[in-house]
């Protein structure tokens, strides 16, 4: 059975599902973070997926950064698995702007995060629902 590491839960906000990941959006306003999650157990490496779960995640992952790219005006989208902090197999999907405040630098642990509020999730949400439900077999949470 599937479970969501408990960082990854504390840290992000569950957006929906992919036919093989959960989306979910890092809560952090100061960037458009979204992590991809393969619902499946007990995986902490690409290589530990199928080859038919390996195509799947780089569908989903290409498919998302462009329409994030589209949707957030991006200057470029950094792509990422690391799993030094968080074990379980997650992928990095982020919108950068050469105005962000890390810029050039990665986003991760230069400032602490600024949480979003609600009204804020929702937009996030609201800007990607249709563009998601349409043009992909997307469910949301």
């Amino acid at each position: 059975m599937f479970t969501l590491d408990s960082r990854l839960q504390q840290d992000t906000v569950a957006v929906g599902d992919f036919p093989l990941c959960r989306l979910l959006l890092m809560n952090d306003a100061q960037y458009p973070w979204f992590i991809l999650v393969p619902l499946r157990e007990d995986v902490s490496e690409l290589f530990q997926l199928d080859e038919r779960d390996q195509r799947m995640l780089w569908r989903e992952t290409t498919f998302l950064a462009e329409v994030l790219k589209d949707s957030f005006a991006a200057d470029k989208m950094n792509v990422a698995t690391l799993g030094n902090m968080v074990a379980q197999l997650h992928m990095h999907v982020i919108v950068r702007r050469r105005d962000d405040s890390a810029w050039p630098a990665p986003v991760w642990g230069k400032q602490a995060a600024v949480p979003y509020t609600a009204q804020q999730v929702e937009r996030v949400k609201e800007r990607l629902r249709l563009v998601l439900t349409e043009d992909f077999c997307f469910a949301e949470g």
